[in-house]
């Protein structure tokens, strides 16, 4: 998918039902420029800052479900009302940031938009919410039971030790043991061992 402008009219296609109303009054009050793009890796959305007469500009993954769509804005709705009020004085995902991201929350979860698994999690999470999504490995658990999956897609940590998976980027990998919190992984091609994150998404071989 390729990255797009969305009219906030259209912001229900991509939100949970009964969302839009909640959501449409912060884009119009800070006047956002909103766009969908395809799967980030990385990121599950980006904010930049208004300067120089520019709006402030939100992107979320168009490949993201419903519920996770709506984390991920309200994540970044979060990051434009901390620079409002704070500017560029305070940590990115500092205190300031966390508490805003909570009072969001804490908004849409007296609401019934969540599912009983992801409002358990989200509100587990809300004395210290995690910089990302992805870094939060219990919600996005959880916020993948309501993904399309593929039937040869599993975490890594669904595959057997010893199995082998692919990367979306083609590279073949046979998997190790877990360290800490992460997965050792040797690349076939190479022998070169990588950590990754129990939760990456990979196509299981055999």
């Amino acid at each position: 998918m390729s990255k797009k402008e969305v009219a906030i009219s259209s912001l229900s296609d991509f939100i949970p039902a009964n969302t839009y109303q909640l959501v449409e009054p912060f884009l119009v009050h800070y006047k956002v420029h909103l766009t969908v793009t395809r799967s980030r890796s990385t990121v599950l959305g980006d904010y930049r800052n208004a300067f120089a007469g520019k709006a402030h500009r939100i992107s979320v993954n168009g490949n993201l479900n419903k519920y996770a769509f709506l984390i991920t804005l309200l994540h970044e709705l979060a990051h434009l009302i901390t620079f409002e009020r704070f500017g560029h004085r305070v940590a990115s995902h500092g205190k300031e940031w966390k508490m805003q991201f909570s009072e969001l929350l804490k908004h849409f979860l007296q609401t019934e938009v969540f599912p009983n698994d992801i409002r358990q999690q989200l509100t587990a999470s809300l004395k210290s919410p995690a910089a990302s999504s992805c870094a939060d490995d219990a919600l996005m658990r959880v916020l993948r039971k309501y993904d399309q999956i593929k039937d040869d897609h599993f975490l890594v940590e669904e595959i057997q030790q010893g199995a082998c998976f692919q990367t979306k980027n083609g590279k073949i990998y046979r998997r190790e043991e877990k360290i800490r919190k992460r997965i050792r992984a040797v690349e076939i091609d190479t022998g070169r061992v990588y950590l990754f994150s129990p939760i990456y998404e990979v196509i299981k071989l055999g």
